[in-house]
């Protein structure tokens, strides 16, 4: 059982990599789109442009951290659940408030789910 919540802890690590990309390239591509359809202001503009790409970089240092962890544990080493506890909870927390402030659109499941997963895979081995 711990080795199959490491490799599903594994995988959700691996999406949160492969989300700050999207997120990062082509979520702002799309942003940028509907912001520059607005006449959304310059200043305006390369603000939300610069919270937009420090959320994608903190998503793939997230992802970054949570794989580290995990495959040390897959590894067999014992390391705290610490850091997969604190991400796992964050994109849980933000993918249920989302969730539920944007009306139910099913999009935000896409951190709802990795979160859950990384909570899931965070208990320690037992001897």
């Amino acid at each position: 059982m711990e080795r199959l919540r490491c490799v599903a802890g594994l995988l959700a690590a691996v999406w949160l990599i492969l989300s700050s990309a999207m997120h990062s390239i082509l979520g702002w591509k799309q942003l940028r789109g509907d912001l520059t359809a607005l006449k959304v202001p310059a200043e305006l503009m390369l603000g939300l442009k610069a919270g937009w790409q420090f959320a994608g970089i903190a998503m793939l240092a997230m992802g970054i951290i949570a794989l580290a962890v995990l495959l040390k544990r897959y590894r067999g080493v014992d390391v705290s659940a610490f850091p997969l506890v604190v991400i796992g909870a964050a994109y849980t927390l933000f993918g249920a408030w989302a969730l539920f402030a944007s009306g139910w659109d099913l999009f935000f499941l896409i951190f709802l789910i990795p979160g859950v997963v990384l909570l899931l895979a965070a208990p320690r081995r037992t001897a």
